[in-house]
Protein backbone atom coordinates (compact mmCIF):
# COMPACT_ATOMS: atom_id res chain seq x y z
CA UNK A 1 0.00 0.00 0.00
CA UNK A 2 1.31 3.46 -0.83
CA UNK A 3 2.30 5.81 2.03
CA UNK A 4 -0.58 8.16 1.20
CA UNK A 5 -3.04 5.29 1.41
CA UNK A 6 -1.83 4.43 4.89
CA UNK A 7 -2.24 8.03 5.99
CA UNK A 8 -5.86 7.97 4.85
CA UNK A 9 -6.48 4.74 6.72
CA UNK A 10 -4.93 6.18 9.89
CA UNK A 11 -7.04 9.32 9.53
CA UNK A 12 -10.16 7.24 8.95
CA UNK A 13 -9.35 5.11 12.01
CA UNK A 14 -8.77 8.19 14.16
CA UNK A 15 -12.07 9.66 12.99
CA UNK A 16 -13.83 6.41 13.90
CA UNK A 17 -12.32 6.40 17.38
CA UNK A 18 -13.32 10.03 17.87
CA UNK A 19 -16.88 9.24 16.76
CA UNK A 20 -17.18 6.34 19.20
CA UNK A 21 -15.81 8.48 22.03
CA UNK A 22 -18.23 11.31 21.22
CA UNK A 23 -21.23 8.98 21.19
CA UNK A 24 -20.12 7.52 24.52
CA UNK A 25 -19.92 11.00 26.01
CA UNK A 26 -23.43 11.81 24.79
CA UNK A 27 -24.80 8.54 26.18
CA UNK A 28 -23.19 9.21 29.57
CA UNK A 29 -24.62 12.74 29.70
CA UNK A 30 -28.07 11.44 28.82
CA UNK A 31 -27.82 8.80 31.54
CA UNK A 32 -26.83 11.42 34.14
CA UNK A 33 -29.81 13.56 33.18
CA UNK A 34 -32.12 10.56 33.40
CA UNK A 35 -30.83 9.62 36.85
CA UNK A 36 -31.29 13.18 38.10
CA UNK A 37 -35.05 12.60 38.47
CA UNK A 38 -36.46 11.74 41.86
CA UNK A 39 -38.52 8.52 42.03
CA UNK A 40 -41.68 10.51 42.77
CA UNK A 41 -41.11 12.64 39.65
CA UNK A 42 -40.71 9.56 37.49
CA UNK A 43 -43.83 7.96 38.96
CA UNK A 44 -45.82 11.16 38.37
CA UNK A 45 -44.67 11.39 34.75
CA UNK A 46 -45.51 7.74 34.08
CA UNK A 47 -48.98 8.13 35.59
CA UNK A 48 -49.54 11.24 33.48
CA UNK A 49 -48.48 9.48 30.27
CA UNK A 50 -50.67 6.50 31.10
CA UNK A 51 -53.66 8.76 31.71
CA UNK A 52 -53.09 10.47 28.34
CA UNK A 53 -52.93 7.14 26.54
CA UNK A 54 -56.08 5.89 28.26
CA UNK A 55 -58.01 9.06 27.42
CA UNK A 56 -56.97 8.75 23.76
CA UNK A 57 -58.11 5.13 23.65
CA UNK A 58 -61.44 5.96 25.25
CA UNK A 59 -62.07 8.84 22.85
CA UNK A 60 -61.12 6.71 19.84
CA UNK A 61 -58.10 8.80 18.75
CA UNK A 62 -55.79 5.91 17.84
Amino acid sequence: MAPRGRQWLKLLGAAGVAGVAASGILAARSERQRRAYEPDEIRERLHSRYAQIQSRRESGDD
